[in-house]
């Protein structure tokens, strides 16, 4: 009898396993959308199977839930609206860098990638690794950009902040990379005709800028100089 029970047993624990399985990768599965350019499919990994594999000068990707971000990601056709830059991978956590309202500072990566819609991320790094004295001028970029006060008009000639404006200066100052197009709003715009215009005129009182250089997160993501080394979902994200 004891021997008759026990295949059925091991069939039901095996057909249990297979049917959680599949609950979790539905569960966490990336948003439908493209991945990043060298991507070759959505990854799913623990926030500290991804920050083992960072190193300084990363630019690590994510997506803030909420408006105006939310437009931003609808009007660049990503999924992607905030971007920071990996500073320091030597203590217990990567730290990251970031323009973040109301001003620039620097946050842990649990923390930063807890923002993010489903632990939706994405990293990517330039092709050759820094050398010592480029990760010494990135911390320095960095740090001469905190407690800068954050640009909700994404000007790239003023004197404030925002995220890919941030995270690029940063990166070039470092290393003299060029990431990310620089393009005017009228540009931008064009390539979306679904984009929501009734929201960017409320946002900017009535009129749009639209001569006005921008470089959003999602041609941060897209540009050929830098190459993807993760995409897709980080999981057991902490509480914030």
């Amino acid at each position: 009898m004891l021997t008759a029970i026990r295949p059925i047993r091991a069939g039901t624990l095996f057909a249990l396993a297979v049917i959680a399985v599949s609950a979790w990768t539905q569960a966490t599965a990336c948003p439908d959308d493209a991945p990043a350019p060298g991507a070759t499919s959505c990854e799913i990994a623990s926030i500290q199977a991804i920050a083992a594999r960072l190193n300084d000068g990363d630019l690590v990707f994510i997506r803030i839930p909420v408006r105006p971000f939310l437009e931003v990601a609808a009007a660049t056709g990503s999924w992607t609206n905030h971007v920071g830059i990996v500073i320091d991978t030597a203590g217990a956590e990567p730290r990251i860098a970031e323009s973040k309202l109301p001003f620039s500072r620097v946050t842990t990566l649990s923390r930063f990638v807890a923002r993010s819609q489903d632990g939706r991320m994405a990293v990517a790094r330039v092709p050759t690794p820094l050398t010592p004295a480029q990760e010494q001028r990135l911390f320095a970029a960095a740090q001469r950009r905190l407690g800068v006060f954050y640009d909700t008009g994404f000007d790239l000639r003023s004197g404030r902040q925002f995220c890919s404006r941030y995270a690029r200066e940063v990166l070039a100052e470092a290393t003299g990379v060029q990431v990310g197009e620089i393009e005017t709003f009228a540009t931008l715009l064009a390539r979306r005709p679904e984009a929501n215009l009734g929201f960017w005129r409320l946002w900017f009182f009535g009129r749009i800028p639209w001569s006005r250089e921008t470089v959003t997160p999602a041609s941060l993501l897209r540009s050929p100089e830098l190459r993807t080394v993760f995409d897709g979902v980080a999981r057991n994200k902490p509480a914030r």
